[in-house]
């Protein structure tokens, strides 16, 4: 809802005046980061990238897997920002790039010990299905991930990049309810409307039986170009997300949720149609709907922020440019029943 200027907005016995045009929306959720300091170069302090960017909730995508996981939990009960996470399959989780060319990393007692024992915090397991990081391991780890899954009745985030394994090739394995994540990369030989159409005919039926798409931003992983053909073909998706870190928080292209937003306002898509994507969704794929409401009280997250008529030069993670003549700030968070300005 929109907040003019004058009007007030009362919260749990205090009154907070907002500026003239302030949007209010239930809490950002960023479905995919990592919020874990501990493995350079994929690493962040939560915080950092969460409530002082305008996030009430982030998900750490597979930063740590068994072995860390605790460390992790560590940092994440320390945070103002909510912090829940996609347990890598890897027990190793991202202590190196390759977690998978070796599957003995894939640990299922420790993965069936870790979820069960922290079922609040792991919404998911998560598995790397690129070249880089399973070597010669082909589809196996996402099958056995899979078992995993299945057994502990999670979901599984599923990143797609270089081939092998095709994209056509990982797409029938998953499951409705299941999230692929980096869906609008350009990776020459693996994108969603690679060559033969295959990729795109198999992304279509996991979308019609009810896997989620993440469209996720990264360091590589988004591509203007692709985002726009997407849009033609009427391919939709359910949320956005920055795969954010130090690295491309201070360096960019992500910087923030805010600015990847500003990135599909200047691709044409409304307001209206964004917010979902970072707030009712994300928390319908995790199955913490109460994430996305947006009803003051001492649970409740809100986001605050407004829309500026201005100039705005945005990259893709190929370093292509668009300008915007709006972009999205972050005002304020309320957060854990405190107001936090930006």
């Amino acid at each position: 809802m929109l907040i003019e200027r004058g009007e007030n907005l009362e919260e749990v016995g205090k009154v907070i005046t907002l500026p003239e045009g302030t949007y209010v929306s239930s809490g950002w959720i960023d479905l995919h980061t990592h919020a874990f300091p501990k493995f350079k170069p994929y690493c962040a302090v939560p915080d950092d990238i969460g409530y002082k960017t305008g996030v009430a909730t982030v998900i750490d995508a597979g930063s740590s897997g068994a072995d860390d996981f605790e460390e992790f939990l560590d940092y994440a009960n320390r945070s103002k920002t909510k912090v829940l996470s996609f347990l890598n399959v890897s027990r190793i989780g991202l202590a190196v790039s390759n977690e998978l060319t070796d599957l003995t990393n894939i640990h299922k007692e420790s993965i069936i010990k870790t979820v069960r024992k922290y079922p609040d915090t792991i919404v998911g397991l998560k598995v790397r299905m690129s070249k880089s990081v399973i070597g010669d391991s082909g589809i196996s780890p996402l099958i056995e991930a899979k078992k995993i899954a299945r057994e502990l009745d999670l979901p599984i985030m599923v990143h797609i990049g270089n081939a092998p394994p095709k994209l056509a090739d990982i797409l029938p394995l998953i499951d409705a309810g299941d999230i692929v994540t980096h869906c609008f990369n350009e990776k020459p030989n693996n994108h969603i409307f690679y060559e033969d159409g295959e990729n795109l005919r198999t992304l279509k039926e996991a979308v019609d039986r009810g896997v989620y798409l993440d469209i996720i931003h990264g360091s590589s992983s988004f591509s203007f170009d692709i985002a726009r053909r997407a849009k033609e073909e009427g391919i939709s998706f359910d949320s956005i997300s920055t795969d954010i870190y130090e690295g491309n928080q201070e360096k960019g292209p992500v910087f923030n949720l805010a600015t990847t937003l500003t990135k599909f306002l200047a691709l044409g898509f409304s307001l209206e149609e964004l917010l979902p994507m970072v707030t009712t969704n994300p928390a319908k794929i995790l199955k913490r709907d109460h994430l996305g409401e947006a009803k003051l009280g001492e649970e409740v997250d809100l986001t605050f922020f407004q829309v500026k008529d201005q100039p705005f030069t945005l990259k893709d993670s190929l370093g292509n440019e668009l300008i915007s003549s709006r972009q999205i700030v972050p005002y304020a968070v309320y957060l854990g029943g405190e107001f936090h300005d930006l």
